[in-house]
């Protein structure tokens, strides 16, 4: 089966590579489609598809965005006219609430007793900040062994240091994408299946769903794919990949059946 990658982050927001870096590692991989989909910035995406260009890889400009419905609830958009300045004021509004959200984390957790400044954090973060570079920072000052245990123990739903995320509504986020001239795509769906709402998703525009996704069983998989073909949706492809010191996937490129290729390929490059 073809192999491509739509859902890749750099060091521009929560990955650990820079888009140079993450590129040559999709192609590595095998992958011949590229998305570099960093969280709420598109900043790093004219780096990534210079090398793309370089190696003669199918790419397409992309974005992750995160909603308030839940942690998880994002979805990334592909195609976009980056030079859209309502779009990239709407990104910028993003990553300001998102500084607002960490700079709370930051206050419960010194609260809590825990040893970390907004300097220990913000210092990793030069674009998109996240509760990733929280999680380091927590790692650096010795506080958690791992990027995974600092999430578990500190930045969950339930620990010291969780605030819930400021995103805009998963409608919303699909309507900036579309005013962009891009194609919305659900990511990562079978993680957030209790928070489902295709109906309105493809009333505001959604275009696919991310089927081909590491954490998605078998069963997830089908249960996605009827979903596609009840509301008439893309099957996508994404690895999630932040990069080997990320401590999650170490590895981008996901394999993707010929129809759903093809059918991505007429989508995002009228091929």
């Amino acid at each position: 089966m073809p192999k491509i990658d739509l859902h890749t982050h750099s060091d521009f927001s929560d990955g650990t590579c820079s888009p140079e870096e993450v590129v040559h590692a999709a192609i590595k991989s095998g992958a011949n489609i590229f998305a570099l989909t960093d969280h709420d910035t598109t900043d790093g995406v004219r780096r990534a598809e210079a090398v793309c260009k370089e190696h003669r890889i199918l790419f397409t400009p992309g974005v992750e965005i995160s909603t308030r419905e839940h942690d998880h609830l994002h979805f990334t958009g592909y195609n976009l006219d980056l030079n859209n300045p309502e779009f990239q004021a709407f990104l910028a509004q993003n990553r300001e609430n998102r500084k607002n959200r960490i700079r709370q984390i930051i206050r419960q957790l010194q609260e809590a007793g825990v040893p970390i400044t907004e300097e220990d954090v913000f210092k990793r973060a030069p674009n998109t900040v996240s509760r990733a570079h929280v999680a380091d920072a927590l790692k650096e000052n010795g506080v958690v062994p791992s990027r995974q245990e600092g999430f578990r123990r500190w930045l969950v739903q339930g620990q010291p240091g969780y605030v819930p995320s400021a995103g805009v509504t998963a409608v919303e986020a699909i309507r900036h994408i579309k005013r962009a001239g891009g194609v919305a795509v659900i990511a990562h769906p079978g993680i957030v299946a209790e928070h489902w709402n295709f109906p309105a998703w493809t009333e505001a525009g959604l275009d696919g769903v991310e089927v081909f996704y590491p954490a998605h069983t078998f069963t997830m998989k089908q249960d996605l794919l009827a979903l596609t073909r009840k509301y008439g949706l893309l099957a996508t492809a994404g690895s999630d990949y932040h990069g080997p010191r990320a401590g999650r996937i170490t590895t981008p490129g996901m394999q993707i059946p010929e129809p759903h290729y093809n059918k991505l390929l007429r989508k995002l490059f009228n091929q």
